[in-house]
């Protein structure tokens, strides 16, 4: 057996020992929780690792998101798996990376007829086999045609926009056939491509309710919507999926908030989605399901108005900015207060951790990449990260760079140097490796790929490895 065999071996065997103490904390932890819990998930879109107080921010205040942090844990390396919305989201309901599902070239727009294909298992489709009733409240963006809609995934009930707030009207609105329709609009209305930017249809379940929607009223909606599904409720275990439509451009907020913080329109709209959030754990403690509910805030990627704090980059990039998000996880009795989480976990996990606390069975016949994460969540001493590697897709899918432990390696690029004065043509363009130690560098400014040859050469081949797997294994996304 070569040195090299024998050293992959060795990995293989530690990462599966690993894999299974983990699984075996979780199973533990489990045990000794209430079965059940009631789960929500927040879900802001392009809001930064530096745009909650909790997080650094000075100008915003976000008084009950930062009780949640108080009350509950804040994870410091929580990840998503692209720098834009589609891919993300749909980790969020496979477990999976995005390209493990067909959906990591870039974001769906109205005039594109795929989605997330319906022979995947999504997270919704799980808890609802756990006896859960599931909603969608707010942004979609995992295909706006009939079979990838909400309703079609596994939820109960759905009320938002299936797309983001800067997009148009699909040429293609099969959807909106016979479905009631909204005070003074008609059906011919909603025929043709109508590429008018930032006007969306909001729509309940399978029909548009409203055209163009007042965006300044969405928030003030989903939050409506998310108190009436969680009343409705609060005698059964329920799953609430809210995907905010803010603060994505084009900002829009109620009148009660605008003008009211001191970082301008943007800032009106995370206060506005703080007071949300604030209205939605109130009528949980209101309704006496505190110590049945779990409730997960994080972002889809990173900011695009906002701060990604001392983070490098912002969305759309694979430095630290594009990918790692503000996360707070809430339950009294179940998540200890006050904690903090240095371990990486990511957008991956939600659904095998919350199948696992339902009683779902994840699937077995597809490659599942997100962990179960209930032994960092709940606090568990001696409880570490199950991840080896964490690999980043760029928005366009593309492989650029990987992390393990603190090193960040990041794919040799080309890159033009700037003409010197008097030179009659630019230098050749420069590729070269990055390496980043992510303990002392949150920032990457100090590219140690000369000092670390070893490690760089080692993170490459992992890398490599990994998206070849990945690819033999690829599921197809779903086509209109």
């Amino acid at each position: 057996m070569s040195h090299t065999t024998a050293m992959t071996r060795r990995r293989f065997l530690q990462a599966s020992a690993s894999a299974a103490a983990l699984a075996a904390l979780g199973a533990r932890a489990r045990a000794a929780s209430p079965a059940k819990p009631n789960v929500v998930i927040i879900y802001a879109d392009d809001q930064g690792y530096g745009d909650l107080s909790c997080y650094g921010a000075a100008k915003l205040k976000t008084p009950n998101i930062d009780r949640m942090a108080a009350e509950g844990m804040k994870f410091t390396d929580f990840y998503v798996t692209a720098p834009v919305c589609t891919p993300t989201r749909s980790s969020l309901m496979t477990g999976c990376y995005p390209k493990r599902v067909g959906l990591h070239h870039h974001v769906i727009f109205p005039n594109q007829t795929r989605g997330l294909h319906p022979d995947e298992v999504t997270l919704a489709e799980l808890m609802k086999r756990a006896g859960y009733a599931t909603a969608c409240i707010g942004k979609w963006h995992l295909g706006h045609l009939p079979q990838f809609l909400p309703t079609s995934q596994g939820f109960d009930s759905y009320l938002g926009i299936p797309f983001s707030n800067d997009m148009w009207l699909p040429p293609n609105m099969t959807f909106a056939k016979d479905c009631r329709l909204g005070d003074g609009l008609k059906v011919e209305n909603l025929k043709g491509e109508v590429k008018d930017r930032n006007k969306v249809p909001l729509m309940r379940n399978a029909e548009v309710i409203d055209y163009p929607v007042d965006q300044s009223t969405l928030t003030e909606r989903y939050t409506d919507e998310a108190v009436r599904f969680i009343t409705a409720h609060k005698d059964s275990p329920f799953f609430l999926y809210l995907p905010h439509t803010m603060p994505h451009y084009p900002l829009h907020v109620s009148e009660r908030f605008k003008g009211k913080s001191e970082a301008g329109l943007f800032g009106d709209v995370i206060e506005c989605i703080d007071w949300s959030t604030g209205r939605i754990l109130d009528t949980i403690r209101r309704l006496g399901l505190a110590e049945k509910t779990i409730v997960v805030y994080t972002s889809d990627n990173g900011p695009a108005a906002g701060s990604a704090g001392p983070l490098r980059g912002k969305k759309g990039s694979t430095w630290e900015g594009g990918m790692r998000e503000p996360c707070l996880m809430w339950g009294p009795g179940r998540i200890p207060a006050g904690a903090v989480c240095s371990e990486v976990a990511t957008i991956m996990d939600m659904l095998p951790t919350f199948a696992g606390l339902a009683g779902a069975r994840v699937p077995t016949d597809r490659v599942i990449d997100g962990k179960d994460i209930w032994p960092l969540m709940s606090g568990q001493a001696d409880a570490k990260s199950p991840y080896d590697v964490f690999v980043y897709y760029s928005a366009q899918g593309n492989l650029d760079a990987i992390r393990q432990g603190h090193w960040k390696y990041r794919k040799a690029k080309p890159r033009q140097p700037r003409r010197k004065k008097g030179e009659k043509a630019p230098p050749p363009a420069v590729a070269k490796p990055e390496l980043y130690d992510l303990s002392k560098d949150i920032g990457e400014t100090v590219n140690l790929a000369d000092q670390h040859p070893d490690i760089v050469a080692r993170l490459a081949k992992l890398m490599a490895d990994f998206d070849a797997e990945l690819e033999k294994t690829s599921r197809p996304m779903g086509q209109g």
